[in-house]
């Protein structure tokens, strides 16, 4: 593909994706990878052009957007994986990028969402960014309280965090992070409680109404008792161990007489 070429698609990519037309983003961004690996853009080798290297960082920037749109989180990771290289080994000749820091931050609740705490510590201890200017970048300051929340059990600032998300697709893992916590509640309930009410289980698992508590109780095995208006939670049958007692007594027995005669 002819450069000319290259730069009409990025342009027809920019327009398409600002327009919110995922299915056609999609198609662009395909042919758009080949280009750019035909041109030694998509690991860039050598010395590219500034320019040309901008436009490259952008269509990745975009495929990472367009990855959690379309929910699509191993596509979001091999977009971020590419753009490490522009980040860190070209952060010296391209003009910074707007969405940088956004993608950064989007990566940190992946980790989260994924239980990944070690990880989580190590790519923020990688950032590019001195310690107190960490918490003074939104896209960056976001996760960082969302960890320390989960490790505070804090879990209703989790749920208000969905609301104070310095961009929309912050929203999409923190929804994840409130369905993992959900969970680990749901464990909880189950070996504290018998039953609970209805309305009890929405507040304790942060869900808005009764259907949504329903569709989770039938998730995990639980009885719904509309006409009581409650939740019964199914226990785990408790697996019971027979001790031989007659065998133990005959061992012990035997294990007698035969001290006896050797005293």
């Amino acid at each position: 593909m002819a450069p000319s070429q290259l730069v009409q698609l990025y342009r027809e990519l920019q327009q398409v994706f600002t327009s919110g037309n995922l299915q056609q983003t999609g198609v662009l961004l395909t042919r758009l990878k080949i280009a750019l690996t035909e041109a030694g853009l998509l690991v860039p080798l050598g010395n590219p052009e500034a320019q040309d290297l901008v436009i490259a960082r952008d269509i990745l920037e975009v495929g990472a957007f367009w990855s959690i749109r379309t929910k699509d989180i191993p596509s979001f990771d091999r977009y971020f994986s590419q753009l490490q290289t522009f980040y860190n080994d070209y952060s010296s000749v391209l003009p910074p990028s707007p969405r940088e820091y956004p993608l950064r931050g989007l990566n940190l609740i992946r980790l989260l969402t994924q239980n990944r705490i070690a990880d989580f510590h190590t790519t923020l201890e990688s950032l590019p960014l001195r310690a107190d200017a960490l918490t003074g970048n939104p896209y960056i300051a976001h996760p960082i309280n969302l960890e320390q929340w989960l490790m505070e059990g804090s879990y209703s600032k989790v749920w208000n965090a969905r609301e104070e998300a310095p961009a929309e697709e912050y929203k999409f893992f923190v929804d994840s992070l409130m369905g993992t916590i959900r969970n680990e509640i749901a464990s909880c309930e189950e070996a504290a409680y018998d039953s609970l009410p209805l309305k009890d289980a929405a507040t304790l698992l942060f869900f808005k109404n009764q259907s949504e508590v329903i569709a989770f109780a039938q998730e995990r095995g639980w009885q719904v008792d509309l006409t009581a208006g409650k939740i019964i939670f199914a226990k785990k049958t408790e697996e019971k161990i027979e001790i031989p007692k007659e065998k133990l007594i005959l061992a012990d027995l035997h294990y007698a007489r035969e001290l006896e005669q050797i005293v």
